[in-house]
């Protein structure tokens, strides 16, 4: 089977390449540097090797922002090291270079594509003392050779879905290899960690979901449009995907009925999408906005479309509530639910659908905490909202207080297991 994976991922390389270079036509592709996932040449890396090389792999913005805190911490406790993040996709790669623009012991590079020749070129090129994949990234050749140079690797936050799961099984002598490779697997819930023993994993540790250790002071947080919204109704739709924008657009409407001077803001879980959501919206004949970053909000627009990443922050703190989406779609019941921790932590209600899979344990905390409640409908999310819009802000600074400290330990804990690789 391993013969087989590299075979396969070998034969297909030329049409990586073309795909990459579609992507890039699509603008879903950095313009400049999207040579370094598929062309040997193009990978490279400039360190100092007396140091120890901490090499974090993340996929997409919330993995991203999941850990830096960890980055900072281990940075302190271990002067010696450095540190490499890679990431997969466009809008997480550019948050990491505004993340560290004035940072010179992280650097940056895309994910080169999971072909055994580029993996083995990045790995002699950066030559990392210790590896650690974030959440579902499972790259076998990449973990393969890992092993074969007996270069330690460890998984945070693993998330493996029952979806997920069953298709492991379906090559189980095969998964039990890949996942017998890992020294350490901290787990974002317990299911995973019941799927990970099954998959002969090893070294497995529920210390809690690292999301929740996302430091968030309200104090640092700026929108030029703070003054325009302080004057305004206005509720969030946060990470909304394909088929939820319209739900949003229905409650509004029946919100309007109310509310004649009421804005929804939507801000999409990718911003590729804003021209569709503003179509959407002239079909139902609501004035829209889409709004890139450092612009004003027009005036007597119904809807605003955020067409920027990493600004979530910036509306939820000024926003008293926010459906949260991935969470309305059936199609997506197996892979369901975004983040909520953000929201929580800058005293936001929040609203849900009945598919939360990846953030169940989590969305079970904030519903008996009071923060977060699953809605079934446009009907009964505007009935909510419509409460929300007539009663006092709310405050949840006991429970946030709550969260920020249950973090801490999380954070505390996984950098004492990371450490004890570091040190060996």
């Amino acid at each position: 089977m391993i013969f087989f994976y590299r075979f396969l991922t070998s034969s297909f390389y030329p049409f990586f390449i073309l795909l990459i270079y579609l992507r890039k036509i699509f603008n879903k592709e950095d313009q400049l540097r999207y040579k370094e996932k598929i062309f040997l040449n193009s990978i490279k890396g400039k360190r100092n090797y007396k140091k120890k090389l901490i090499w974090f792999h993340a996929a997409s913005i919330g993995e991203v922002q999941s850990i830096f805190p960890i980055i900072e911490n281990l940075k302190k406790k271990n002067k010696n090291i450095e540190l490499l993040i890679t990431t997969v996709t466009l809008s997480s790669g550019n948050l990491v270079k505004k993340r560290i623009l004035n940072c010179d012991y992280i650097q940056h590079r895309y994910f080169p594509i999971d072909v055994t020749f580029l993996i083995k070129r990045f790995i002699k090129v950066w030559k990392p003392k210790l590896v650690i994949l974030i959440d579902s990234e499972i790259w076998p050749n990449l973990i393969f050779e890992l092993k074969k140079q007996d270069i330690s690797l460890s998984i945070l936050n693993a998330r493996i879905t029952k979806k997920t799961f069953k298709r492991w099984l379906v090559i189980n002598q095969f998964a039990k290899k890949v996942f017998s490779c890992f020294d350490l697997c901290l787990v974002s819930d317990n299911s995973t960690k019941d799927y990970l023993k099954k998959l002969s994993a090893k070294n497995i540790k529920y210390l809690g979901n690292i999301k929740l250790t996302l430091p968030i002071n309200p104090n640092n947080i700026f929108n030029q449009n703070e003054k325009f919204l302080s004057k305004r109704k206005f509720w969030c739709a946060a990470s909304t995907h394909e088929g939820e924008e319209i739900f949003c657009l229905k409650t509004h409407l029946i919100l309007k009925k109310k509310f004649k001077d009421l804005i929804t803001i939507i801000i999409p879980r990718h911003i590729n999408r804003s021209n569709k959501i503003k179509k959407l919206c002239n079909s139902k004949k609501l004035s829209s906005q889409i709004l890139n970053e450092q612009e004003f909000i027009k005036k007597n627009k119904d809807v605003v479309i955020i067409n920027s990443f990493g600004v979530l922050a910036k509306y939820l703190k000024y926003s008293k509530s926010v459906f949260v989406g991935k969470s309305m779609l059936k199609r997506l019941q197996n892979d369901s639910g975004q983040n909520p921790i953000e929201a929580a932590k800058l005293n936001c209600k929040i609203y849900h659908g009945p598919y939360v899979s990846n953030f169940k344990e989590i969305y079970n905390f904030l519903g008996k905490c009071k923060i977060s409640e699953k809605i079934k409908d446009e009907k009964e999310l505007a009935h909510k909202l419509i409460y929300d819009f007539k009663t006092p802000n709310k405050n949840f600074s006991k429970k946030t207080k709550k969260l920020n400290n249950i973090g801490k330990k999380i954070l505390e804990k996984s950098i004492a297991e990371i450490n004890k690789i570091i040190i060996v």
